[in-house]
């Protein structure tokens, strides 16, 4: 048991490894990717809720400052930078749909783990070179982040990584059966783009759409741990979240594994 746990880690460090050493290869791209387009978000989103703000002709907005919203805004592009997965789930579509997948699927591997670690093992150094922007932010507008909270909100998103990697591999599952898959991307970044909290903070939608969507495990993206970094939220909202990734990562990898199971034999059986 032992030798195999060995075995499973040190192939799967090495998978992560080869996903960072890939992209820090061409230094532009990675550079644009972590820290320029970071930058950018970063600076529309205060110049949006600085004009909301002056607009609005109000010191407060459903019981939160200007601050307390700037802040939201620069740590919810932080984390919703993190919680992204669309370049690896358009690897693994492109791979089943051009045949290419028959390379990995003769290796002592599952491919839901190969492009999983390459997934983690790229967010990490994203995550350590992109979180440069919001600190240098925070400290210059003097914003509300409560640091000790820092752990348990990056424990959070990082969890929350294997319920968005489980639902890229479904996605990328349908390409057995279906054609156009990228469309499906498409899609589930939008809804994503709203579910999560990245457009604006959950807490400002009307009852009961707010408690629901709340509840959802994609809230978990960036309203709730940014909610409980800012001070927006409570620890119990974080356990809550836990809970509800967890029925989520259950549900999908069921599915998932069901698609994988009768996907593989049909592609295998046609000899594709």
């Amino acid at each position: 048991m032992k030798k195999s746990f060995a075995v499973f880690w040190k192939r799967n460090l090495a998978f992560a490894k080869l996903a960072i050493v890939s992209n820090l290869e061409y230094r532009l791209n990675y550079f644009v990717d972590a820290v320029l387009q970071p930058t950018l978000t970063t600076g529309i989103e205060i110049l949006l809720w600085f004009a909301v703000f002056r607009g609005a002709a109000t010191t407060e907005i459903a019981g939160f400052s200007r601050e307390y919203y700037l802040a939201y805004a620069l740590w919810g592009a932080f984390f919703a930078r993190i919680c992204t997965s669309w370049m690896y789930e358009f690897r693994m579509i492109q791979e089943i749909d051009s045949g290419s997948i028959n390379a990995i699927l003769t290796r002592p591997m599952t491919y839901y783990e190969y492009y999983f670690s390459q997934l983690m093992g790229y967010k990490f150094i994203t995550t350590i070179v992109s979180m440069v922007i919001p600190l240098l932010a925070i400290a210059i507008f003097n914003l509300p982040t409560k640091f000790e909270r820092l752990p348990l909100a990056f424990a959070l998103e990082f969890y929350y990584l294997i319920l968005v990697h489980s639902i890229s591999f479904v996605i990328a599952a349908s390409a057995f059966y279906l054609n156009k898959i990228y469309s499906f991307t498409g899609a589930k970044n939008l809804a994503l783009w709203l579910l999560t909290g990245e457009l604006f903070p959950l807490d400002l939608m009307p009852e009961p759409i707010r408690s629901l969507v709340i509840a959802l495990p994609f809230s978990s993206g960036v309203y709730v741990p940014v909610g409980y970094l800012t001070g927006r939220l409570e620890i119990a909202t974080v356990w809550q979240s836990f809970l509800s990734v967890t029925a989520g990562i259950v549900i999908v990898n069921a599915f998932g594994a069901i698609l994988w199971k009768k996907g593989l034999k049909a592609y295998t059986g046609t000899g594709a």
